[in-house]
């Protein structure tokens, strides 16, 4: 894949020599003895924007430490519409009342904990709250988006308010499947089954495509967003030119608030292109809250109970209201590193670039200088991704398209904050349907472009898989 030139700088909190910056720009990732050397910057993953003043399990819910006062204060009025429950209109909290008809949450908080990630249900009695099924059928929407399931819409409603029936109740069960290393280390990999019972409205569509999403963690959202277009085009290789076998290329997506095509980011298959669409996308499908985006319920035609109910206004968060979840997401820190000059990590490091695991999880980025919000201007970051659609192989597939994503591609996920979800969320489980169990089992469910460096770690000696395990525990 093709890679621009560094535009790296050094930080105003980064007191090292511009010599050794120099020197870092040239060799790059230039072994050292025992791994890889230390990149001036790595250990402030998100800038001046990173979070060095609290970690353990509060470690996502900081601001910015370049924040504004004037962000300041929306970000903690943002931070109460993120966190606290929305109600059944009418109420006498008018500004927080609308939630539903449907909905698979009663907040933001609810899926995204401390602003972390969510898992799924790990057995078949567990609530199913923090993973959604996305639905559709064969065919393309008047935007390239997908064509919601016509009895259920373009998501299953677990929930509901008083008089309105759920549409169903998903489960989820775990086939084990053993393997071992060439070495003979034994792995076991869990595949996940979903199913949904006590359809309210009758059988779906024959042709229905299901896709489990879990929710992502939510920061550094506004250092994603600020990595200039130009940018992510000089990484894309969509015909892969180099014969490298990786092939990214950006999701154009829907921009509803521009009415125009644009570049996704957010999501599985990054089919959001901004922080403010993908807010408000979640507050309609998730919660049911109406907004100017999204002003109209997701009731479907045969939903007469949901098409009929009380709202909480139109719309339901109104614009300024938005505006403040709209920074809250943008400005929450990445946690800084602590361990990136550790030997072991260092070594882990090197085996990460060597097998190529880089090509697609590009560890650093420069944002650019014409960002809405100041705070991530000109930041170099490190969040270990692309943003760009990979072909991840038959074993991950959902064979569901989204805009320009096929059933096999997904969206690069950030490693940033990984080694913090157990601490914050009390669990490891990664992917997009939260099926691995830590980083080796998220490593060997990978195909498609990144089958070659599967093969590669799996023929790497024990030592060499904990060390590149290990560095990306440490990210």
């Amino acid at each position: 894949m093709r890679r621009p030139l560094s535009t790296r700088t050094t930080s105003a909190r980064d007191p090292l020599l511009v010599l050794s910056l120099v020197v870092a720009l040239v060799t790059g990732c230039e072994l050292a003895e025992g791994g890889a050397r230390f990149e001036p910057g790595e250990d402030l993953p998100g800038g001046d924007t990173t979070n060095t003043l609290l970690l353990g399990s509060n470690a996502f819910a900081l601001p910015a430490e370049n924040i504004t006062d004037e962000h300041a204060s929306m970000f903690f009025s943002g931070n109460s519409f993120f966190n606290q429950p929305w109600v059944q209109a009418p109420s006498s909290t008018d500004s927080r009342d609308g939630l539903g008809p449907l909905f698979n949450a009663r907040s933001c908080a609810a899926c995204h904990f401390r602003d972390g990630r969510s898992s799924p249900p790990l057995s078949p009695d567990e609530p199913f709250v923090g993973v959604l099924l996305r639905l559709s059928i064969p065919g393309t929407g008047p935007h390239g988006d997908v064509v919601p399931e016509p009895t259920y819409g373009d998501q299953v409603q677990p929930f509901a308010i008083l008089d309105v029936p759920a549409e169903a109740t998903p489960t989820v069960e775990y086939t084990p499947s053993s393997g071992q290393f060439p070495d003979g280390e034994p792995y076991e990999l869990l595949s996940p089954v979903y199913a949904l019972t006590e359809l309210a409205h009758g059988p779906m569509d024959d042709q229905v495509m299901i896709s489990p999403r879990v929710a992502p963690a939510v920061f550094g959202l506004g250092l994603l967003e600020a990595i200039d277009e130009a940018h992510l085009q000089q990484l894309e290789d969509p015909d892969d030119d180099d014969g490298d076998g990786v092939s990214g290329r950006i999701n154009r997506v829907w921009d509803v608030q521009r009415q125009t095509t644009s570049v996704g980011r957010f999501g599985w298959k990054a089919e959001q292109p901004t922080v403010r669409q993908q807010s408000a996308g979640a507050f309609i499908g998730d919660i049911g809250i109406t907004s100017t985006l999204f002003p109209a319920q997701t009731c479907t035609d045969v939903q007469a109970e949901c098409a009929s109910a009380i709202d909480g206004g139109t719309p339901e968060i109104a614009d300024h209201l938005l505006d403040r979840v709209e920074v809250y997401a943008s400005l929450l820190a990445v946690p800084v590193r602590e361990r990136a000059e550790d030997p072991t990590v260092l070594q882990g490091k090197a085996v990460f670039h060597e097998l190529g695991c880089a090509d697609c999880h590009v560890p650093s980025h420069h944002t650019g200088s014409d960002a809405a919000l100041v705070e991530v201007r000109d930041q170099e970051i490190w969040p270990y991704t692309d943003l760009l659609l990979h072909d991840m192989g038959d074993a991950l597939a959902d064979g569901r398209p989204s805009f320009g994503a096929d059933g096999r591609e997904w969206r690069t996920p950030p490693l940033w904050g990984l080694r913090l979800y157990p601490v914050v969320n009390g669990h490891d489980r990664l992917l997009h349907d939260g099926r691995a169990r830590g980083v080796t089992e998220a490593i060997l469910w990978h195909g498609g472009e990144a089958e070659s460096a599967k093969q590669r770690f799996m023929a790497r000696s024990a030592a060499e898989r904990r060390a590149l395990v290990e560095f990306v525990e440490s990210l």
